[in-house]
C-alpha cells in the first residue's frame, strides 16, 4: 500500500484538496482532526495536556473534562517551550493513530491512503510516507484567505508563517504539487492526474473468444 503525505502552509487550500481526495474514494487520515478528537471529552490527550496546562481544562454539561483549544492556543501561542512540551504529548499520539489507520486500511485492501499532515516537514512526517504532495497558491491569495478568517490578525498570521517551513522550500522538496488559485474543477483535475500517476488505471481485460475459439 502507498502512503501519500499531503501538506501545505496555512491558507493554501490543503483541507479542500483532502476533501476532494476523500470524494475520489481515497481514505484520508487527518492529523488536525485527530488532535481535536484527542482533546475532546473522553480523548486520550485530555489528562496529560490538562495536567501540564490546567488552565486549559474545562468540563462539558455531563461533567466530562475536555481541553479548551482556544485557551490552550493562547497559552502556547508565543511560548516556544510550552508549544514544544505540548507537541511532545500530542505528536506521538497522532502518529500512533495514523499507524492504526494505515494498518486498518491495508487490511481492507486499499492500495493508496493519504496522511493529511499540516506540519509534515516541520515534524519529520515525510519519513512516514512514500511521497509528498504540497498544496500551494500565490502569497497574495494565501494572505487574503487567511486574513478573512474570524479573529485573524496580521500578527497571528505572521507568527504562524514563522513556525512553518516556507512554501518555496516545501515545493522544492515535494514529489507532487497542486496549485489552488484556480477553479475547483482545475484543482480536481490536477489531483486526478497525480493519482493516476501513483496508481495507473488498470486496463480492462480483453473478453475471452466466443466458444473458446481463437
Amino acid at each position: 500500500m502507498i502512503v501519500l503525505g499531503v501538506t501545505g502552509s496555512i491558507g493554501m487550500g490543503k483541507s479542500t484538496v483532502s476533501n476532494m481526495l476523500k470524494e475520489m474514494g481515497i481514505p484520508v487520515h487527518d492529523a488536525d482532526a485527530t488532535v481535536h478528537k484527542l482533546l475532546a471529552a473522553g480523548g486520550a490527550g485530555v489528562a496529560p495536556v490538562g495536567q501540564l496546562f490546567p488552565e486549559s481544562l474545562a468540563q462539558d454539561t455531563n461533567g466530562q473534562g475536555y481541553i479548551d483549544r482556544k485557551v490552550l492556543g493562547q497559552i502556547v501561542f508565543a511560548d516556544a517551550e510550552k508549544k514544544k512540551a505540548l507537541e511532545q504529548i500530542l505528536h506521538p499520539m497522532v502518529q500512533q493513530d495514523s499507524a492504526a489507520f494505515r494498518a486498518d486500511m491495508e487490511q481492507k485492501g486499499h492500495k493508496l491512503v493519504v496522511f493529511d499532515i499540516p506540519l509534515l516537514y516541520e515534524t519529520g512526517g515525510q519519513r512516514r510516507v512514500d511521497s509528498v504532495l504540497v498544496v500551494t497558491a500565490p502569497a497574495d491569495v494565501q494572505k487574503a484567505r487567511v486574513m478573512a478568517r474570524p479573529g485573524m490578525t496580521e500578527e497571528r498570521f505572521n507568527h504562524v508563517l514563522s513556525q512553518q517551513v516556507p512554501d518555496a522550500e516545501k515545493r522544492t522538496r515535494a514529489d507532487y504539487i497542486v496549485t489552488t488559485d484556480v477553479s475547483m474543477d482545475d484543482t480536481r483535475e490536477q489531483l486526478k492526474k497525480i493519482i493516476d500517476t501513483i496508481l495507473p488505471p488498470q486496463k480492462p481485460r480483453a473478453a475471452p473468444p466466443a466458444n473458446g475459439r481463437h
